[in-house]
């Protein structure tokens, strides 16, 4: 068995954490307990670890036509300092990750990936790069830590000099001084709540990660592990890699249309990408709510009139709502809101409905 992989984290959290494994490293999967994590993420801040992300640098004059190849949205409307959700697909469709992109100069893009992808992705990547490119693994040198909730602006501000409030949803500040720490420090998130990315040299994630739960003490923040971000995502209809994407499954039928721009010209899965935006894919990605007893996992058939029309993709019970909810794959023409399915849980097939995602909007304020 391969040696799992450890963040510059590891050392500092082994003790306090409960280790599982995860996409090939050795991860945290909760601190003080996920639904303590969960609630903290919601209605303060939570701070997660996500150094298992792999990061790739693409540089040079043709470094956009690069990108522009082998992303399902339009890098090219990025300006210095613009992130972009995205995501790459094989020519039939299917998804070979989902990533943000990161134009950090002129000519230089950063391609945040998921961990479990990491060597797949480069070589998938550095197979299409033609040209006047580079391309280049950073993931071992760089360290991410991601603090969210709505006291995360607040926490970090005190670390800072540089004003976060001019740092707008999907955009970035490189450079900043953040308690002694030179980092690259975004706005998105991966939970439903607002929040920061901070990008710094792998040695120095140590020091920031002590800084950030030293400053957010009086505002109760915790450490949280990949329970909580989990839940939080789900609730938040954002998709895992392994689960609402996959080689087998597009972009359209996840529900991320908003991602994909045929129009821009030629990508890697246009074709099929295109037919499903404008006449629908056959699968659809909805939410269910339980009517009877019972949780839908991963995996967990679903039926209608006693004919499998799909699969859940997450589920749980929902730490906000309170309830048992999930995430299915299911035949587009069953897709309706409302409409009664029902989902094999332990050899019985139980009703559940149905109903609108997210399945949590976080309120304004």
């Amino acid at each position: 068995m391969d040696q799992l992989k450890r963040t510059p984290l590891y050392d500092v959290y082994k003790a306090q954490s409960k280790m599982i494994p995860f996409g090939g490293w050795e991860m945290p999967v909760q601190f003080s307990g996920i639904k303590e994590e969960h609630e903290a993420v919601r209605t303060r801040a939570g701070l997660f670890d996500v150094s298992h992300m792999g990061e790739v640098e693409v540089k040079g004059p043709d470094a956009l036509a690069l990108v522009q190849k082998l992303t399902t949205n339009d890098a090219s409307k990025l300006q210095i300092g613009d992130a972009q959700y995205s995501l790459m697909c094989l020519p039939d469709g299917g998804t070979v990750d989902d990533l943000l992109i990161y134009r950090t100069g002129e000519d230089t893009y950063l391609l945040v990936i998921n961990a479990s992808n990491i060597d797949k992705d480069v070589d998938w990547i550095q197979k299409h790069a033609d040209g006047n490119v580079t391309v280049r693994n950073v993931s071992a040198e760089i360290g991410q830590l991601a603090i969210q909730g709505p006291l995360a602006e607040k926490v970090l501000q005190k670390l800072t000099d540089t004003d976060l409030s001019e740092i707008r949803f999907f955009k970035f500040k490189q450079d900043v001084d953040m308690a002694g720490v030179k980092a690259l420090v975004s706005r998105s998130g991966y939970t439903g709540e607002d929040g920061f990315e901070l990008y710094v040299k792998a040695e120095d994630t140590p020091k920031l990660w002590h800084a950030i739960l030293e400053a957010g003490k009086e505002e109760g923040v915790l450490p949280c592990g990949l329970g909580a971000r989990d839940t939080l995502r789900f609730e938040a209809r954002l998709p895992l890699y392994g689960q609402e994407l996959s080689e087998t499954i597009t972009p359209i039928e996840a529900g991320l249309g908003f991602a994909v721009k045929p129009e821009k010209g030629e990508f890697i899965g246009r074709e099929v990408l295109a037919r499903q935006k404008s006449e629908g894919a056959p699968r659809k990605l909805v939410g269910l709510e339980m009517i009877d007893r019972g949780i839908p996992r991963h995996g967990y058939t679903v039926y209608k009139n006693g004919e499998k029309i799909g699969e859940v993709t997450t589920g749980t019970q929902s730490p906000t709502l309170k309830k048992n909810v999930g995430l299915a794959l299911i035949s587009a023409e069953h897709a309706h809101l409302d409409e009664v399915v029902e989902v094999e849980i332990r050899g019985k097939k139980l009703k559940a409905k149905i109903v609108k995602t997210p399945f949590y909007k976080r309120p304004a304020r």
